[in-house]
């Protein structure tokens, strides 16, 4: 299944003063595979260590950071010499390992003619704990679940994504196109990004397999909580990520930390609950009451919305049965605007900007998405079907006449200059549409 970030990586392979490679992403998402798959490509080796499956490889960094000697025994490890131009270096689950991750300092200033690539599920805690981080010394990718556009080049007909992918804003898309395009948007929603997931799917077309992948997944992840966290935040973290698609289906989808368990407050939570944003299992929107530049600086962050790193995991722990998604079912309502604005956010994070808000005036209008896009502040209102009717959004522009604005939904519509209609299954191709 091809991956969009190979792009990048071919980049920073060939890139000027380039540096350690740093490729965050939640487990399970393809980053090993993806890896491995690169160096088959574009290098003649490729020395794969994993910190996780070969603990003694901790031994190698524990001496000192000549990168001589470290070079030397991990080719004693490899088996042969790791040459500098023709091999790629992968150190897996290096979160595993501190101070090789320390060591990419030393690689950065005393060799940098090798290619060299950390990676690991729970780097983003670990990078959090890190008190010697090679600050400067590295370049960094994030590895996302597959996008829409990279589950259409695997499940749909290659011509179809090929289109997709040519699409101009204001051309007419056939109308027996669009609603192909519906039908394996709303398999994505229940299939999700996970390679895996998504590979089942290609491969069987069946569901129930599906659903296996993903609850397999779904108890890795949890795994994760009792293994690497601190114990005392082992039910806090289970607590947090069980009650997300709860919160979610309620009309008021703001976070509320009391609703997690009776009694408990921000205060006993927060540090849980970081753990999970920096697992990259989930996603923390704030609100922002003025979106002028920088965005952050508006942000409230004692009040939020969390979602999910993959819209199939959400749907999956949720219990929402995949037959109520595909035949988009009448009394799935709420949670179907939940799950689409779910989806939405994965999309804009992979594509445009990796930080996204949400806006609110009192108890009178909400915009879903306010995110940063280049020069521009764009806010972005979803809908779930074909219902354009985007009150809130006409009143953000009333009150802060933004250059652009978007409005997404099922609706076969790619028009407007000031407010550009975009096809949920387009929203990926946004940043284009501005242009």
């Amino acid at each position: 299944m091809e991956r969009a970030l190979i792009t990048d990586l071919v980049e920073w392979k060939e890139k000027q003063g380039r540096k350690p490679l740093i490729l965050k992403g939640v487990r399970q998402c393809g980053k090993t595979y993806l890896l491995k798959e690169f160096g088959r490509r574009y290098y003649a080796d490729v020395a794969y260590f994993n910190f996780e499956e070969n603990d003694s490889l901790k031994a190698v960094f524990e001496k000192d950071y000549d990168t001589g000697r470290i070079l030397f025994e991990l080719g004693l490890v490899f088996g042969k010499t790791i040459q500098p131009d023709s091999a790629l270096i992968i150190l897996d689950e290096v979160q595993e390992c501190g101070r090789a991750i320390t060591a990419m300092k030393y690689f950065c200033e005393n060799a940098p003619e090798y290619h060299i690539v950390c990676a690991g599920s729970l780097l983003g805690v670990a990078l959090h704990k890190q008190l010697s981080f090679p600050v400067g010394k590295v370049d960094f990718l994030t590895l996302y679940p597959m996008s829409f556009p990279e589950f259409l080049r695997a499940a749909g007909p290659e011509n179809l994504a090929d289109f997709v992918e040519s699409f101009k804003q204001g051309d007419a898309l056939p109308e027996p196109i669009a609603e192909r395009l519906v039908t394996f948007l709303r398999q994505y929603y229940i299939t999700g990004g996970m390679p895996e997931a998504v590979e089942t799917w290609c491969r069987t077309h069946n569901m129930e397999q599906v659903e296996s992948v993903q609850q397999a997944i779904i108890n890795s992840y949890e795994l994760d909580f009792a293994k690497h966290a601190p114990a005392k935040d082992f039910p806090k973290l289970s607590a947090i990520w069980r009650s997300i698609p709860e919160q979610l289906a309620k009309e008021n989808t703001k976070f509320i930390f009391s609703h997690v368990k009776k009694g408990w407050r921000s205060k006993d939570l927060e540090d849980a609950l970081e753990w999970l944003i920096g697992a990259g299992l989930v996603y923390k929107v704030c609100r922002i009451e003025k979106p002028f530049m920088p965005l952050s600086s508006y942000a409230d962050d004692t009040a939020f919305k969390l979602y999910m790193a993959d819209v199939g995991i959400l749907r999956k722990l949720s219990k929402l049965p995949y037959e109520v998604v595909r035949d988009a079912t009448p009394n799935y309502r709420e949670f179907k605007g939940s799950m689409t604005e779910n989806y939405v956010l994965c999309e804009l994070l992979k594509s445009v900007d990796d930080t996204a808000y949400y806006w609110s005036s009192g108890n009178t209008a909400e915009v879903d998405f306010i995110i940063q896009c280049g020069s521009e502040i764009v806010p972005i209102e979803v809908k779930s079907e074909r219902n354009v009717k985007a009150r809130s959004l006409a009143e953000y522009r009333k009150k802060y006449e933004p250059k652009y604005a978007v409005k997404t939904s099922m609706k076969n519509e790619t028009n407007g200059r000031e407010v550009l209609s975009i096809p949920l299954y387009l929203i990926s191709s946004m940043k284009g549409f501005m242009k």
